[in-house]
């Protein structure tokens, strides 16, 4: 698939701004934007005043108390955590900085930022809703104020005008006065206005979608219940432990199960909420989504379309599950889907169509291909086995000891391989979000003669090793695992075992880091997931935050600033166990230096490694830039760069391969999305060929060294 790069954007805003609330006085103050007209409040639907319900202080005081006896991480709840509350609070509820002025700020810092840990520890909610009120009201303004542009007639905007948005805003100043806040939010509305246009919508049609975006959006915020608030409140608290702590409340947690249902029988994503849209947090391996290719981790869904001619409906500002509704469906029925690509503006989307359908369990099973190469005109055969996920059936366990599960499936596979003939084997473990910890080692074991595979550290009890005792292993031949920055969890307890025996060779790129595990607590209302535990490999490596790094490590096909452990906020810290004992399999590391000249040499005469760097380059470039162009010419002759860099880009790769180059980015897209995905060609894999050939590499050299006596035995790792 390739991969969707694009001038950046932020959406776009109001101006003007009035209020006297809770204690904080502004004044009215009209703006003369070079293009804005004068607007005047309306009055639409305006937010309740919200208070906590009677069971909130219970439940809070349950969380404070099940964070401190069960959380990975004592903490003392005292002025630093109450500050971290509230920075947490505030960034929560206005990333972009774009609803709250500094005198609300200055004022609500004064007040609550070292009050809010006796709060908490008293169950007293009172600071909560009262900042949340105060929000509420702003979104409001700001909502009623862009709605009156809308009304005025956005044909008044100049797209003449030399004017710039800057992209992320999350360290910005907070704006100074509503004057400050009306001239960002009318380059937001710029913004928003002139990504339509280019992207071929008439100023009508843009008039009317964003004229209803932002009549929901102000309905959404006039439905807002105190549960909302709460929730929120109390996951500012909660992330002040690290980002996979989590409450879930009632309704949360039905979203919940309806995201785990569409993940098995719609379209195979699973999504969550993040500012005001529907974000992809990933996909289920073997999905109706993840076959089609066109939807990423972290894009963004601005609109639903039913069937190949179905109106698309603009769902920016929706709920969750009023959104997982629109996107589910029948088996078989088409759903196509706006999509901001991770990485780029908000004017830049694009149309992703998918079939709906269910996930087999043996589709998500590991699967096996061969790899044939011809090395000096002899034909060399390299096994792949696939493994999308650590998967075992435990309930059928309990009356089948021969259940489905990973490792009993890639036993079956390496015996078939082995029946093949093939001189050695590539675990592809890319995209594999990891499961069930207990398969991931057991799966080791197939590799790695009996030793530690994983060690498991809750809080500060002794940290248990857990081993593969059975003795002998399924496949001893050459070995090389392939991860990418998806590979999460499990799939880095079984790379970074492998690495750290030295039993194969690791490729790819640095894995997502996540080392810690999390246990579920049911409440008086809803849940509480709290991280109890953190995961270290028989080193005493964590794979916390940093992932497991590759011993050859290929281009990077996704942005690791967005995506990946070391992405989030307030992530656990990575550190060290102490070692477990263990012996070395092999002595890869010897060959690393010589196999990765080799695989350099390759590359840089590789055009499918070229092509792959030249996209991450670009990507890089424009992850970069700190401000976009509201002036037309500028972004149109910044498209037609860009639409004559990626022509240039994808041609090259074409002659390379002796294939006939295309005309136009449409000709482009078709290939990228062809409409049947099913019937669709598989697509290359530059990667998995890649390290197949590192893996006949080793392989030659390997036997070079026996055939000389010179290899030198195994080595012992001890503490």
């Amino acid at each position: 698939m390739h991969a969707r790069l694009g001038y950046h954007m932020t959406i776009a805003r109001p101006i003007g701004a009035c209020a006297a609330l809770t204690g904080v006085a502004l004044t009215c103050v009209a703006v003369l934007a070079a293009d804005a007209p004068q607007v005047a409040l309306r009055t639409l639907d305006r937010p309740a005043f919200l208070e906590p319900m009677p069971e909130h202080p219970r439940t809070s005081l349950t969380i404070v108390d099940q964070l401190r006896q069960h959380h990975f991480e004592s903490k003392k709840i005292d002025d630093r955590v109450s500050s971290e509350v509230f920075d947490n609070y505030l960034d929560t509820l206005d990333p972009g900085r774009a609803y709250l002025l500094a005198d609300d700020v200055r004022l609500l810092d004064e007040r609550y930022r070292y009050r809010l840990d006796e709060a908490l520890k008293r169950g007293d909610l009172e600071p909560a809703f009262e900042v949340f009120n105060l929000f509420q009201e702003r979104v409001a303004d700001r909502l009623e104020f862009l709605l009156g542009l809308i009304d005025a007639g956005l044909g008044r905007l100049d797209f003449t005008l030399d004017e710039t948005l800057r992209i992320d805003r999350s360290d910005a100043a907070w704006p100074a006065d509503p004057g400050a806040v009306d001239d960002l939010w009318r380059r937001r509305l710029k913004a928003s206005v002139l990504g339509m246009l280019m992207n071929g919508r008439e100023l009508d049609e843009v008039e009317d979608v964003l004229g209803k975006r932002y009549r929901n959006r102000l309905k959404q915020t006039s439905r807002t219940r105190s549960e909302d608030a709460f929730a929120l409140y109390v996951n500012s608290f909660a992330s002040t432990y690290d980002p996979h702590t989590q409450y879930f409340s009632p309704r949360t947690s039905e979203n919940f199960n309806i995201n785990m249902s569409l993940s098995l029988e719609g379209i195979g994503a699973v999504l969550e909420n993040r500012d005001e849209y529907t974000t992809v947090r990933r996909l289920v391996p073997a999905g109706p989504a993840d076959k089609n290719g066109g939807l990423q981790p972290a894009d963004r869904i601005v609109g639903v379309g039913q069937g190949d001619s179905g109106v698309i409906v603009d769902v920016v500002g929706w709920r969750l599950d009023e959104v997982v509704a629109l996107i589910r469906g029948p088996k078989g029925s088409i759903v196509r889907l706006e999509v901001i690509p991770a990485g780029s503006d908000e004017g830049t989307t694009t149309e992703v169509r998918i079939v709906r359908n269910t996930v087999l369990l043996e589709e998500q099973s590991a699967q096996k291909r061969l790899l044939t190469y011809d090395v000096g005109g002899a034909a060399r055969k390299i096994g792949v086995i696939e493994v999308p996920t650590f998967y075992a059936d435990f309930k059928a366990m309990q009356k089948d000891p021969n259940a489905k599960s990973t490792t009993r499936d890639v036993t079956r596979l390496i015996r078939e391989l082995k029946e093949e003939q093939v001189e050695g084997i590539v675990v592809d473990l890319r995209n594999n979000g990891g499961g069930s910890l207990q398969e991931a080692q057991m799966l080791a074991g197939l590799f790695i003669d009996s030793g530690p595979i994983v060690q498991v550290k809750v809080q500060e009890r002794a940290t248990q090793v857990h081993s593969d005792r059975r003795e002998g292993v399924v496949w001893d031949g050459p070995l090389a695992v392939l991860v990418n920055r998806l590979s999460a969890s499990a799939s880095e307890i079984f790379a970074g075992a492998v690495q750290d025996y030295e039993r194969g060779i690791v490729t790819g790129s640095r894995t997502f880091g996540k080392g810690t595990v999390q246990t579920l607590f049911p409440l008086n209302r809803g849940q509480l997931k709290v991280t109890q535990a953190k995961y270290y490999l028989p080193s005493g490596q964590s794979t916390q935050h940093q992932g497991v790094a590759p011993d050859i490590e290929f281009p990077e096909t996704y942005d690791s600033d967005r995506i990946g452990e070391s992405a989030l906020e307030d992530a656990m810290p990575w550190d060290m166990a102490a070692p477990a004992p263990f012996r070395k399999a092999n002595d890869v590391s010897v060959y690393l230096s010589a196999l990765t000249r080799k695989h350099l040499a390759r590359a840089a005469a590789d055009p499918d490694f070229a092509y792959l760097r030249a996209l991450a380059e670009r990507n890089a470039e424009d992850r970069g830039r700190t401000h976009i162009s509201l002036n037309r010419a500028t972004r149109e002759s910044e498209r037609d760069e860009y639409e004559r860099w990626r022509l240039d880009l994808e041609n090259t790769l074409l002659l390379a391969k002796g294939e006939d180059p295309i005309e136009s980015i449409d000709e482009l897209d078709a290939i990228d999305d062809p409409p049947d995905e099913d019937a669709s060609e598989p697509r290359e894999d530059p990667m998995l060929r890649e390290t197949g050939q590192i893996l006949i590499d080793y392989i030659g050299m390997s036997r070079q060294v026996a055939m000389v006596g010179e290899r030198p035995g195994p080595a012992a790792h001890t503490p």
